[in-house]
């Protein structure tokens, strides 16, 4: 249900309140379908009227006509038994298959790839469980772009590099950001656009307490039905998001290609097939 509301949400340009309504629904899913209007307001700590307007903006005649949507949502009967396992990649498969409905407007990707391909150098940021996503980003991209840096740590030296990286004609940052947030990350966005930087984020869901921060947002859901997420929907879009910068980059991109392939064949860098 949560991942239903995200797709829906997507599709939308939300006001400040209009984000805190639709991250509180996210969150509690399940419990917003028996709320009244004012009982939403107040928790999501706005006014009654903002989300009058909210719904309007989904095109729902009226808050009841939402409510009943959300109950019918949440009283989807189950499937047939399975194993813990298998409910945990079945939320995984849903939120790929939301991924795949809103990259049906491939257009928002393809100008955040554009941007950072054309950023140089590219600054990519990932903190504590979020650094090994944004590494395999920083590696990739680096296969087609002539100029990455991977920043990991924070404090004062985050704040030096992403100077040194500003100086050097840095526009875009990019930060992978999962759950659960690190002030770090907050931090890091915050300093990036002090300096002037184009911050794209990310992460598991389009509100939350960073997108304030962001110039853009790139949302795939997490799976949480393990001790660990899973983030195999994150790392679709981070692929979808490689080509889009791949095609932005055009022959640049196809010449650094070709010459790792050269490359990787001349010093036998990998064990044949």
């Amino acid at each position: 249900m949560a991942a239903s509301l995200q797709e829906m949400f997507a599709a939308h340009r939300f006001t400040p309140a209009q984000r805190r309504i639709a991250g509180y629904l996210v969150a509690n899913a399940e419990d917003a379908a028996y709320l009244t209007s004012t009982e939403l307001a107040e928790r999501a700590e706005v006014s009654q009227p903002s989300v009058t307007r909210f719904v309007a903006l989904l095109g729902f005649d009226g808050y009841g006509a939402f409510r009943r949507h959300l109950r019918r949502s949440a009283s989807t009967p189950p499937a047939t038994h399975s194993t813990k396992f298998q409910e945990g990649l079945d939320e995984d498969l849903r939120n790929v298959a939301a991924l795949r409905a809103r990259l049906a407007d491939d257009q928002p990707l393809r100008e955040i790839g554009r941007r950072l391909a054309e950023s140089d150098p590219l600054v990519v940021m990932g903190f504590r469980v979020s650094a090994a996503p944004a590494a395999l980003f920083g590696y990739l991209a680096a296969k087609i772009h002539p100029d990455v840096q991977v920043l990991s740590g924070g404090g004062s030296v985050l704040g030096d590099q992403l100077r040194h990286a500003s100086r050097r004609g840095a526009r875009v940052a990019i930060l992978f950001a999962l759950p659960r947030y690190p002030r770090e990350a907050q931090e890091a966005l915050v300093q990036a656009r002090e300096l002037g930087l184009r911050t794209v984020l990310l992460t598991d869901k389009p509100v939350s307490a960073l997108t304030p921060d962001a110039d853009d947002v790139l949302s795939a859901g997490v799976a949480s039905e393990f001790v660990f997420d899973s983030h195999a929907a994150v790392m679709s879009l981070s692929a979808a998001l490689l080509e889009a910068m791949t095609d932005a980059a055009g022959a640049r991109a196809r010449q650094r290609l070709e010459s790792f392939e050269e490359y990787a064949a001349q010093r036998e860098l990998f064990l044949p097939d």
